[in-house]
C-alpha cells in the first residue's frame, strides 16, 4: 500500500510475494513455539524481523513504515518479554500495533494533503483517483480505524480469556483477517470508481 510498504493492485504477483515474505517472521514464530516455547518463540521473531528490515532496505533502499513501526514494537516489547520472562508484554505487542495505526488513519483525516486511505490505494486506482468523493474516502478512513482498533482489543480479549495456544495461533489468523479486509476494501473502491478512459490510437 503506497508509503506503507504494500502494492495494492490486485492479483498482482509483487502482491502475492511480498505478502508470503511478510508472513514468514510469523511462520517462524509458530514453527518456534510449538518447539521450543513462547519465550525462544520471542527471541526467533525478533531475528525475523531483524532479517525482514535488511531485506527492505537491500531491496527497496527504505524501510516500509508498516515493517519499520512492526519491527521496533518486536524489538521492544520482545526484550522485555525476555528480561523479564513475562509473556504479557510480546502479547501487548500486536495491540498496541494496531491502536498505533487506527490513530495514524484518525490522524490523517486532518493531517496531510489527503486521508492515508486515499494515499495507500491511490496507485491502484490510478487515474480513478481524483473522481472518488472526498466522502467515500472518509467513509473508508472510518472503517480502518474502526477495524484496527477491534483488532487490537480483540487479541486482548484472545490473549487474556483464552490459552497461550489460542493467542499463538491467532497471530496466523490476524495476518489473513487483515489480508481479506485489504481485499475487500480494494475491491469495493474500485467496482465504485469512474472507469479509466482509454487513450485513442492514430
Amino acid at each position: 500500500m503506497g508509503q506503507l510498504g504494500y502494492d495494492t493492485r490486485p492479483f498482482h504477483p509483487a502482491t502475492r510475494m511480498q505478502a508470503l515474505f511478510e508472513l514468514l517472521p510469523v511462520v517462524a514464530f509458530f514453527v518456534a513455539y510449538f518447539l521450543k516455547g513462547l519465550y525462544v518463540a520471542t527471541a526467533v521473531l525478533m531475528a525475523g524481523m531483524a532479517l525482514l528490515i535488511i531485506a527492505d532496505w537491500l531491496s527497496l533502499r527504505r524501510i516500509p513504515g508498516m515493517h519499520g513501526l512492526s519491527a521496533a514494537l518486536v524489538f521492544v516489547f520482545g526484550a522485555a518479554t525476555l528480561a523479564l520472562h513475562d509473556k504479557s508484554f510480546i502479547q501487548w505487542k500486536p495491540t498496541v500495533f494496531f491502536w498505533l495505526l487506527a490513530l495514524a488513519f484518525l490522524a490523517s483525516l486532518w493531517m496531510g494533503e489527503r486521508p492515508l486511505v486515499q494515499r495507500l490505494f491511490g496507485k491502484a486506482l490510478g487515474a480513478s483517483e481524483p473522481q472518488v468523493a472526498p466522502a467515500v474516502w472518509r467513509r473508508l478512513t472510518w472503517q480502518w480505524v474502526g477495524f484496527y482498533a477491534a483488532l487490537g482489543a480483540l487479541n486482548l480479549w484472545v490473549a487474556y480469556r483464552l490459552s497461550e495456544r489460542a493467542w499463538v495461533n491467532f497471530k496466523i489468523i490476524d495476518f489473513f483477517i487483515t489480508l481479506a479486509f485489504v481485499a475487500g476494501q480494494l475491491t469495493w473502491l474500485m467496482r465504485r470508481a469512474p472507469p479509466q478512459e482509454s487513450t485513442p490510437t492514430a
